[in-house]
């Protein structure tokens, strides 16, 4: 099955490029790379076009205008320009571990959407990881983590299951299973069935937003957090913002209570020229 990968990214040229490096090297190969870029300098541009000689993957560089956050919008572009029948959603600074797209492949269903999550790096961890770490597997086996910063936790679990383990924890988990941006599935005419993302929202819970619309539509979710497995490189986060998040909050809330599944403010919204 193709799959389309959509990952957003902004001004990060370091941490995209080991996250494509990461999706060189995944054993399901019949995908495309659809980096959607809400406004980032030509270091980006430029990064991708070398990457596309260096992988031979097919990748595509969807860009707009940066004019504050519109991760929104550049989804809802970036879910237009998909030529799969399948949509795996990651940001860029994701990195896969080489079975990723092979596990979203493996566990799609028609009326369901995936659910994942991310196993979350300390700013030493990532800085460490090279080229190298991510087409060997070293930055996913727990020892070369430890060495290089990664804490004892509970959570780091999540890298060491084993497949019967992992299917055993994404049936007792008791994470909500949410959509989330970082990490999750979903068949293109489910996303284009809800209108995609909504375009009012900002940064704070945007991708569960959209996951409450389809289960409105009737598109369930199933867990993959023990087994869809991708790390995430620390970074600055300036765009925080208590005020957005509680809107968005809200707005969701009175969605997951009256029963919407379309929005409005979508991707049928989207000017003709876009």
């Amino acid at each position: 099955m193709k799959l389309s990968v959509i990952m957003t990214t902004y001004n990060s040229p370091r941490w995209l490029e080991k996250v494509l490096w990461g999706y060189s090297v995944q054993r399901h190969r019949d995908f495309e790379v659809i980096v959607a870029d809400d406004g980032s300098g030509p270091e980006t541009a430029s990064l991708i076009r070398r990457m596309r000689e260096e992988t031979n993957m097919t990748l595509h560089h969807i860009w707009q205008e940066d004019d504050g956050f519109r991760k929104c919008r550049i989804l809802n572009k970036a879910i237009l320009k998909a030529s799969a029948p399948y949509l795996v959603f990651t940001d860029g600074d994701c990195i896969p571990r080489s079975d990723f797209l092979e596990v979203h492949a493996h566990e799609a269903e028609t009326g369901r959407f995936l659910s994942g999550g991310y196993h979350k790096l300390p700013m030493e961890t990532s800085a460490a990881i090279t080229k190298e770490d991510i087409l060997e597997g070293a930055c996913f086996e727990l020892p070369w983590l430890r060495q290089h910063g990664l804490k004892a936790s509970y959570k780091n679990s999540k890298l060491t299951a084993t497949p019967l383990q992992a299917k055993i924890l994404n049936r007792l988990t008791p994470t909500n299973c949410n959509f989330k941006g970082s990490n999750a599935s979903a068949w293109r005419e489910d996303i284009l069935k809800v209108n995609g993302f909504d375009e009012q929202m900002a940064w704070g819970g945007l991708d569960r937003e959209i996951g409450v619309r389809l289960v409105n539509a009737g598109i369930k979710p199933k867990h993959v957090r023990y087994n869809a497995i991708v790390i995430h490189l620390d970074h600055k986060r300036g765009y925080k913002n208590p005020e957005l998040v509680r809107q968005n909050k809200s707005l969701r809330v009175s969605r997951e209570k009256d029963g919407t599944t379309y929005t409005p403010h979508g991707i049928d919204q989207l000017p003709t020229e876009e």
